[in-house]
């Protein structure tokens, strides 16, 4: 086996940690000593032990003249937890392979630096794409102070979510459902419209065997906070944090009892598009770590986002069905009235899932 790789395993590794480790990034690491891999690690939940530090224990005294294979720029500040150049070079590791940078101000090459200047030989940019995707939500987050937004859509060939009467269950298959609780699993958070809370009283949790843990923070854009006291979101926001974004000025005693709830509600300033300002609203997640977030409905609050140039992938599935005119459509107007000011998208890749096809898509900046 070569760096390339060593690194893959690095970067599977680093996937673990995905919707579990906010703020942070998720890091993965493998040590090779003689060529023969002797530890493995990748950041835990909540963001610590990091992945170095994983695998270091899980070598221990065979992390000696070893290389270190790490998807992101250890760390070499003090934080929650010691340095992870310090940890490396304490064990005495010969050699360190990094697939990107941090752009974290507090690291941002010093750890490449102090790892060098102690003698370790350091490497960059093996498997540096498949990295900076992994870790796009907290790219994302320390270049623009938001999350990366993955706006996912269910919809038939013809782009409707539902009958003119609003019947939507289902226009996916099972397996399409259950790749979605998927992506559930690897956000931080996911949001919805209250519209959509409103019409389908949703749990937004993850569901799948096994992954019932991993289920992300439920964001619920409600302006005016008008959302049951009788939903599942409410009911159960003891038990899996919930967030309601609303606009200034809502009386004291309705907020106090979402409070009560266990709701967490964030006012953000008022916006012509959606009664709040959108781009303040991610700001605000950013602030409180969040990294990625998963938009899940409904169609006004997608055409916003879309209008607001603030989404950054797209997670499509197509059911072979088609409803013509008569169908709601899964995004509303935003006011593309000219190609040219249309956003745009570049595919990454296209699976059949079931009997439907799946599309990833990113923004073609």
């Amino acid at each position: 086996m070569n760096d390339a790789d060593f690194m893959r395993s690095a970067l599977t590794l680093a996937r673990r940690g995905l919707g579990t480790v906010w703020p942070n990034p998720t890091v993965g690491c493998v040590l090779v000593n003689d060529g023969e891999v002797v530890g493995r690690g990748w950041t835990q939940p909540g963001g610590r032990p990091h992945g170095e530090t994983e695998a270091l224990t899980r070598a221990g005294t065979r992390a000696k003249g070893a290389t270190a294979y790490v998807s992101l720029e250890p760390c070499c500040h003090h934080g929650k937890t010691p340095p992870c150049t310090d940890a490396l070079i304490a064990a005495g590791v010969a050699r360190v392979v990094v697939s990107i940078e941090d752009p974290d101000p507090r690291v941002s090459g010093r750890g490449i630096a102090k790892l060098r200047d102690a003698g370790i030989a350091v490497d960059i940019g093996v498997g540096a794409k498949e990295a900076t995707e992994i870790n796009a939500g907290f790219l994302m987050r320390v270049a623009k102070a938001r999350p990366l937004v993955t706006l996912k859509l269910a919809s038939t060939l013809d782009g409707k979510i539902a009958t003119a009467n609003g019947e939507s269950r289902w226009i996916t298959g099972d397996a399409a459902r259950q790749r979605a609780h998927l992506l559930r699993a690897t956000h931080d958070a996911i949001m919805v419209g209250a519209n959509t809370v409103v019409a389908d009283d949703p749990l937004l949790t993850c569901r799948l065997p096994g992954l019932e843990g991993r289920s992300p923070v439920r964001i619920v854009v409600d302006g005016g906070l008008r959302l049951p006291l009788t939903s599942k979101l409410v009911a159960e926001a003891k038990a899996v944090p919930t967030w309601i974004i609303h606009r200034h000025g809502i009386d004291n005693v309705r907020r106090q009892v979402f409070v009560d709830c266990g709701i967490e509600l964030i006012e953000v300033p008022v916006s012509e598009t959606l009664e709040m300002d959108l781009t303040t609203t991610l700001a605000e997640l950013g602030k409180r770590g969040i990294t990625r977030v998963l938009v899940e409905g409904g169609a006004r609050l997608a055409g916003a986002l879309l209008e607001a140039d603030l989404v950054d992938r797209l997670a499509w599935f197509h059911a072979p069905m088609l409803l013509g005119g008569d169908g709601l459509n899964a995004v509303e107007a935003f006011g593309a009235t000219e190609l040219a000011s249309a956003p745009r998208f570049k595919r990454l890749s296209v699976e059949t899932v079931g009997g439907d096809i799946l599309e990833n898509l990113m923004r073609a900046d």
